[in-house]
C-alpha cells in the first residue's frame, strides 16, 4: 500500500512546486528597458567572474564560464539586444538558465526582482515598427505589474538555433567528461 502512495506524493510535491512557480519571474534590467524570464527556467545568480573568449562566435557570446567545474557558455544580453555594450561593474551579474536541458549563463546590468504577474495581466507585444521587430523577437508578451510594464522574454527565441549548437555541444561535452 504504501508502495502506491509514494509516487502518488511525489507527483503532488512536484505539482505544488510547480503551483507555486506559475506566474512568477525574473526581472532584470538591460539598457533603459526591464524584463522578465520565468523563474522555472533560472537555475542559480552568481555575480560576474571572468569568462574565456571562444574565437569566431557572434559578438554577443562572451566565451565560457566554469561553473563549480561545469562549462557554460555566456551570452550578453545587452549585445544580443544590439544595445550600446555597457561597462561590467559590481551589480552585473549572470543568470544561468536551463532552457530544454541547455544550460547558457546570461549577462545582465542588474537584477531587479521576482515578480508574479497573472495570465490576465500578459498582453501580446505590439509590433509599430522593423525596428522594434528586431528586439521583440525575443519578447512574447507584455506584463503589466502595477503602474509599470516588464518586457517578457522568450529564452528559446533568446538562444535561437545559432547558439544552440554552441551550448549543446558545451552540455555534451560536460556529459562526457563526468
Amino acid at each position: 500500500m504504501d508502495e502506491i502512495s509514494k509516487p502518488k506524493v511525489g507527483a503532488v510535491a512536484m505539482m505544488d512546486e510547480h503551483d507555486t512557480q506559475k506566474g512568477k519571474y525574473m526581472t532584470f534590467k538591460s539598457g533603459e528597458e526591464y524584463y522578465g524570464l520565468k523563474i522555472q527556467y533560472v537555475n542559480e545568480i552568481i555575480g560576474f567572474q571572468e569568462i574565456t573568449p571562444v574565437p569566431e562566435t557572434e559578438d554577443y557570446i562572451m566565451g565560457l564560464i566554469n561553473l563549480r567545474g561545469k562549462i557554460i557558455p555566456v551570452i550578453d544580453v545587452h549585445r544580443r539586444f544590439n544595445q550600446e555594450p555597457f561597462e561590467y561593474d559590481d551589480r552585473t551579474c549572470i543568470i544561468v538558465v536551463d532552457v530544454k536541458s541547455t544550460v547558457v549563463g546570461l549577462i545582465v546590468e542588474k537584477i531587479a526582482e521576482v515578480v508574479e504577474i497573472q495570465e490576465e495581466n500578459i498582453l501580446p507585444p505590439p509590433s509599430i515598427s522593423r525596428v522594434d521587430r528586431g528586439q521583440n523577437k525575443y519578447v512574447y508578451g507584455i506584463g503589466k505589474v502595477g503602474d509599470t510594464v516588464k518586457l517578457l522574454l522568450d529564452p528559446e527565441r533568446l538562444l535561437n538555433d545559432e547558439e544552440q549548437p554552441m551550448a549543446e555541444k558545451t552540455n555534451e561535452l560536460m556529459v562526457e567528461g563526468e
